[in-house]
């Protein structure tokens, strides 16, 4: 069966407090955002002994660790900022095992040089392309020899936007050490979302051997253009976007995917699977996880 869990990045506390309030709403993984109030974690911070300290409290609140947030624009236009995600996304790599699990997770990001959510012309170029491939090529590189597997999480405003590229960039980085975290709602687009089931059959066709996490939110059309819309949570800009133009990115249960189809798809070759809730603020936490598991208990999954 399906197991359900969530980001910590939602609950804003002390490593501590942030386990116990997780584990009082009755989940039983997490995918940790490696940022808790009461600890130094830059990239400079971050030490072994630190993680080993975030990996043994999620366990002693019998919350799992399945995976590790590592998001950031892997392609930066602006090199010095490329450096510096980088840098940290390799120090996330280098100490996951410490940290719990051996999968860490990054969209593949956008040329655009002032939002990591926006669509930027370079991004669908054979330049473009060949740029976002060599840098997932040396991050998985590293994550071998961490013994680490390194997750894309496809977006259809970065590079590695659509199941076509996806597809592409596996073969093209034909490695073990690269996996796909799974969230469908991150494939539609204006043109595609009145196509719900189909587009759904095409994404887990393709893709869903490459499966090793997935996500819960929801997707919806915008009744009118709406720029990057951004929820005023505290938390990351990551945690907290809500949509891009014509398509809204809401907490799970509040848009239009089709969650049966998606739980039978996904639960048909990955039984055991974590699935992530997310786009909420933590007031919402009890009705978004009360959904799911109504829907896991109605699919038998």
């Amino acid at each position: 069966m399906l197991q359900t869990g969530i980001f910590t990045g939602y609950f804003p506390y002390s490593l501590e407090e942030t386990a116990q309030r997780i584990r009082a709403l009755g989940f039983n993984t997490v995918q940790v955002d490696v940022s808790f109030r009461d600890m130094d974690l830059s990239t400079e911070g971050l030490t072994q002994q630190k993680c080993r300290r975030i990996r043994d409290t999620f366990r002693r609140h019998n919350l799992p660790i399945c995976c590790l947030s590592g998001y950031t624009n892997l392609v930066h236009p602006d090199p010095a900022k490329r450096k510096t995600n980088l840098a940290h996304l390799r120090q996330i790599i280098r100490f996951a095992h410490d940290l719990g699990s051996p999968y860490v997770i990054s969209e593949s990001g956008t040329f655009d040089p002032n939002s990591d959510w926006v669509h930027h012309p370079k991004n669908k170029t054979e330049e473009g392309y060949q740029e976002c491939r060599r840098v997932i090529g040396e991050l998985v590189d590293f994550a071998r020899d961490h013994g680490v597997t390194f997750l894309v999480e496809t977006y259809v405003n970065n590079v590695i936007g659509s199941v076509e590229e996806t597809l592409r960039l596996f073969a093209d980085v034909n490695d073990p050490h690269l996996g796909l975290l799974m969230d469908p709602t991150n494939y539609f687009e204006e043109h595609n979302i009145d196509r719900m089931d189909g587009t759904l059959h095409a994404i887990f066709n393709a893709l869903s051997p490459r499966i090793k996490i997935a996500h819960a939110k929801d997707v919806k059309k915008a009744e009118s253009y709406g720029g990057v819309q951004m929820a005023q949570i505290d938390a990351s800009e990551a945690h907290a976007l809500r949509g891009v133009g014509m398509i809204e990115l809401p907490a799970p249960g509040l848009g239009s995917l089709n969650y049966d189809l998606y739980l039978q798809r996904l639960s048909r070759d990955h039984p055991n699977i974590p699935i992530i809730i997310e786009h909420l603020d933590e007031a919402d936490v009890p009705r978004a996880k009360r959904f799911l598991d109504e829907k896991l208990l109605a699919n038998g999954c």
